[in-house]
Formats: structure tokens, sequence, C-alpha cells
């Protein structure tokens, strides 16, 4: 892969649900000429959630611990 995982699995579950709401909310209530855009953002925390890397967080330098990663408690 190109980029390095730098989001941890629970935020991961987090961002998918809170995304899927999102969507559902921006379609739902926004003004018509605001949906699209607003659905699309959503959509971004989404991707963010499946993929595990989130640019924002990899710009301001957040990585993952690597013990956290492979420890199973």
């Amino acid at each position: 892969m190109f980029y390095v995982k730098n989001v941890p699995g629970r935020e991961r579950v987090l961002r998918i649900v809170a995304g899927a709401l999102a969507v559902a909310g921006a379609l739902a209530w926004l003004p018509a000429s605001w949906r699209i855009a607003g659905a699309l953002a959503a959509a971004g925390i989404v991707v963010s959630g499946l993929v595990g890397f989130c640019p924002m967080c990899a710009m301001v330098g957040r990585r993952l611990d690597k013990g956290a990663v492979t420890r199973r408690n």
C-alpha cells in the first residue's frame, strides 16, 4: 500500500456508522441545493473508516502504536 493506516479499529467502526448517519441526514434534511455536497462530504468520513487512513490525521502526524495494533486484550 501507499499509505500507513492511522485510524484504530474502534474509531474506524465509529466513522463508518457516523458517516452513514450523516449521509442519510444530509439527504433527508438539507435543502435540495446542498444535499449532494453534504452527502459527499459525509461519504468521505465513511471512506476513511473503510480504508483506515485519514489524510487530515496524517497531516498532523498521527500514527498508530504498533504494539496496540498487534496486541489483543
